[in-house]
């Protein structure tokens, strides 16, 4: 199955690799940061593996950053300084939980789908397709089940030396293509990307999966490395994927909060109370951000995509018949995740149960036992 594709890797032959390559990015920024803080000006390596196009990543720029600049400065002694390193100009986007953990960048950006071996329980709502669509939603569940269950959040200063500032909400996820298709069986050969769990949607509905990223997606699509991306409609416009996929089709799998937004722990540590203080509020504010932004611009974006591509809406049978055929995926990944001494079922039920107290109706009503 796709998830054995994407088990423990990280061999130390890797490990090596992955630090040299850290370390390299590190020393090319490390006389741009202070630990001091002289003069009350606070330097922070900040960044992503995505670029800017992708909605998250923007938002850390035009508001994370310019937040905490302004508030650290209006109500404190001390200026913020970033140092940028989006796009993966300083870690790929397989990198950033390890960047952060070893002082590489001080803030990060990332999803949780490039970390299963490290965070497999955090892309719970992947786990769980055909959700909610409304990011704000989907973010408020995340929030509900993170509050009920505080490994979530303890585990990132447990094992990986940093503290979680935001939970990230996506816009909900349909299918791009480079072809048209109305039924499931139009899909089977094809080849479509996604990321980490995602995978296994295709696997499951009879379609080929390739593991990719946002970073590499536009050539990939152009050289019919693949020929279709599971992807929010924010990607398909800012990143120009309608160039190579003319076709966009509303399907439905949801939007799921599995990106977040980190600080090293030292780095956090060594900051004066005054700015860990706001620091941790701009946080909250902009986990609500990426939630509200997004459903605000997704009929915005489907709108641009009506006037340049062809936008279609699949019809509710096949939606239906695809969320059938993953019916038993949930149940397998909470009986893994329990082996690994993870409370997978616990999160599981609690997202079906939170998704329907906020309104949700499931079209398969998954069963984890």
């Amino acid at each position: 199955m796709a998830q054995q594709m994407h088990t423990e890797n990280d061999t130390g032959k890797l490990r090596m690799k992955k630090l040299s390559i850290l370390a390299a990015a590190a020393a090319t920024v490390s006389t741009l940061a202070t630990s001091a803080w002289a003069d009350h000006t606070i330097t922070l390596r900040i960044g992503s593996g995505h670029p800017p196009g992708v909605v998250y990543a923007g938002l850390m720029i035009d508001y994370f950053q310019t937040e905490l600049k302004s508030r650290v400065e209006a109500q404190t002694p001390h200026k913020i300084n970033f140092v940028e390193g989006y796009s993966g100009s300083i870690v790929k986007v397989t990198e950033v939980l390890e960047g952060v953990q070893d002082g590489i960048l001080d803030i990060g950006g990332f999803c949780f789908c490039f970390e299963p071996s490290n965070l497999p329980l955090h892309a719970f709502q992947v786990m769980l397709p055909f959700g909610t669509m409304d990011p704000v939603t989907s973010l408020k569940i995340a929030q509900e089940v993170y509050d009920e269950v505080p490994y979530l959040t303890d585990v990132f200063p447990d094992k990986f030396n940093q503290i979680l500032l935001s939970r990230i909400a996506d816009g909900g996820y349909n299918l791009g293509t480079s072809f048209a298709w109305d039924e499931l069986s139009d899909l089977k050969d094809q080849k479509i990307a996604g990321a980490g769990l995602n995978l296994n949607w295709l696997e499951y509905g009879g379609v080929s999966p390739v593991q990719s990223s946002l970073a590499t997606a536009y050539t990939e699509m152009k050289t019919n490395v693949y020929e279709g991306w599971i992807m929010f409609p924010s990607a398909w416009v800012n990143l120009k994927l309608y160039e190579p996929g003319p076709f966009y089709t509303l399907i439905g799998f949801g939007s799921m909060t599995w990106h977040g937004l980190t600080i090293n722990k030292d780095t956090y540590n060594e900051l004066p109370a005054d700015v860990q203080a706001i620091l941790l509020e701009v946080g909250k504010d902009f986990e609500q951000i990426t939630g509200s932004v997004n459903l605000s611009e997704y009929d915005k974006q489907i709108s641009t995509l009506n006037e340049i591509i062809t936008v279609n809406e699949i019809s509710p049978e096949v939606r239906a018949a695809w969320a059938e055929s993953l019916a038993g995926w949930p149940q397998t990944l909470a009986d893994d995740l329990e082996a690994q001494g993870l409370p997978a079922k616990q999160v599981l039920n609690l997202v079906l149960d939170r998704a329907e107290a906020n309104g949700y109706d499931w079209p398969v009503r998954y069963q984890i036992e």
